[in-house]
This record gives structure tokens, sequence and C-alpha cells, in this order.
């Protein structure tokens, strides 16, 4: 099982991008469910933090520096999830990486895209 994203660069500052992530690698006819999938960032000389993530319910939780900027969605039949980034600042430079925890039968696992780098230009 593995995590793919897309969609970082390099945007002035007020402007836009949308991360894309896509699980893949689930064995047909397994029994699984992902459950949480989100993102994180981290910036160079600082610690991995959270930026958002969203329940397979639909519940989502943000930084509060993010709030009201970043938008994540999910498909749960693509088994993917968005980050919608608007009104980007340079402090929102870093790299974003994809997060998913699932369950395969009982046992819980969790799983990290590769990262995908995003810097905002002032």
């Amino acid at each position: 099982v593995q995590l793919v994203e897309s969609g970082g660069g390099l945007v002035q500052a007020g402007g836009s991008l949308r991360l894309s992530c896509a699980a893949s690698g689930f064995i047909p006819g397994s029994i699984f469910s992902l459950n949480s999938m989100g993102w994180y960032r981290q910036a160079p000389g600082k610690q991995r933090e959270v930026v958002a993530a969203m329940t397979s319910g639909g519940d989502a939780l943000y930084a509060d520096s993010v709030k009201g900027r970043f938008t994540i969605s999910r498909d749960n039949v693509k088994k993917m999830v968005y980050l919608q980034m608007n009104s980007l600042k340079p402090e929102d430079t870093a790299d974003y990486y994809c997060n998913a925890e699932y369950f395969v039968g009982s046992s819980r696992r969790v799983i990290w895209g590769q990262g995908t780098q995003v810097t905002v230009s002032t």
C-alpha cells in the first residue's frame, strides 16, 4: 500500500494550489478499511505538523494557522484526499506529506507519502 502526492510547486503569496494524494495497493477482496486521511507539513528546521485531516465519515480538523484558507476533501471510492490551499502565505512553504490510517482486519497501519514541495514567494 502506498500514497502518492501531486500538485506541489511554486506560487506567489496570495495564490492557490491544490494537492492530491492517491492511495493504492490494496489487495482486491481483502478486508480493509481506509480510516483517516490527511496532510502534514514540515518546514526546514521545524517539526512535522498536521495541516488538515478527515475521517472516512467526513469529519475534518484543521491547524489554526490554515483555518479559513485551506480545505480538505476526500473521495472514498477513488481513495484520494485533496488539499485546496488558498491565500497562501510565505510561512506555508514546506514539504507536504499525505498520511493515511487503515485497517487490514483488526491490524492498524499508518502510511506516509513521499512528500511534495510547496514554495510560496513574496
